[in-house]
């Protein structure tokens, strides 16, 4: 990543290089403080969002392309553009960041396909691992400790990292669950991985019928009181930090691009659409 990419990437968190804190030889310092204030402003700035795929816009998993449409764009993306793009970042400033590849918990407590989810496993300085995860959407506003089993608590709800139980054939494994107000949210294979070993479930989550992410439209970012804010189609949602919710309907489209661009920073020049079933791979 060039000197340029990462003060451009900054600039697009609300941060100037200059105000970065550095270690005695002049470099970004790779410390938890730095991480959290990253991560928080990311959720907030970068949306998390599944346009693309309704846009018929291509998503390619490689760290250019990433930075040309979360950076270059001002777009977002979902989990594998938005922590591939960050970890990309983190790596820039000295933090030490692996890839881990984790299955989502849908209905009934089934586990989604392998490669469901991209997260991060974050070294800082000092040593100390951290998850930082800015493309679940809904989740931790702040990294959570990776090795801590008990709970840990932030304003996206109360986080444990657990030792994941035997399968059905009686197995352990070095797996993690990750767990949310006591609903188990996503599975982590502690293995590194690369952003290429991903490839396979993007491509599933944005052509398969059985995807969420192709059945219907999102775009949803963190708001500065600690809240959410969410556009799915036309209707535009709006959650408090306390849970209170409102939602709209949009009449328009000059409505829905406006929102977008407003609430966003999102610039499209035509209203995004589910495609239908038949066409989608």
């Amino acid at each position: 990543m060039r000197p340029a990419q990462v003060a451009a990437y900054l600039r697009r968190l609300g941060v100037e290089p200059s105000g970065l804190p550095t270690d005695a030889g002049g470099a970004p310092s790779a410390t938890i403080e730095v991480l959290r204030d990253l991560h928080l402003r990311h959720l907030r700035t970068v949306p998390f969002e599944n346009l693309s795929i309704h846009l018929e816009e291509e998503i390619v998993l490689e760290e250019e392309r990433l930075l040309e449409k979360v950076v270059g764009a001002r777009r977002g993306g979902f989990c594998y553009e938005l922590n591939g793009a960050f970890g990309v970042l983190l790596t820039a400033l000295g933090f030490d960041v692996t890839l881990l590849a984790g299955r989502v918990y849908g209905e009934e407590g089934r586990l989604g396909i392998p490669y469901d989810h991209l997260a991060l496993r974050v070294r800082t300085v000092d040593g100390d691992e951290w998850l930082a995860d800015v493309g679940f959407g809904a989740h931790s506003h702040y990294p959570l400790a990776f090795g801590a089993r008990e709970e840990q608590d932030d304003p996206g709800g109360t986080f444990r990292v657990v030792e994941a139980g035997p399968d059905a054939a009686g197995v352990r494994s070095a797996d993690l669950d990750i767990v949310v107000n006591g609903r188990p949210q996503y599975r982590l294979e502690p293995r590194p991985r690369v952003l290429g070993d991903f490839v396979a479930g993007a491509w599933w989550h944005s052509s398969s019928p059985q995807s969420h992410f192709t059945q219907s439209l999102v775009c949803s970012r963190v708001t500065e009181d600690g809240g959410r804010i969410t556009l799915s189609g036309r209707t535009f949602k709006t959650t408090a930090a306390d849970g209170t919710r409102e939602e709209r309907e949009l009449d328009s489209a000059q409505e829905v691009l406006a929102v977008y661009r407003e609430q966003f920073g999102v610039e499209l020049d035509r209203v995004p659409v589910v495609r239908s079933a038949d066409r989608r791979g």
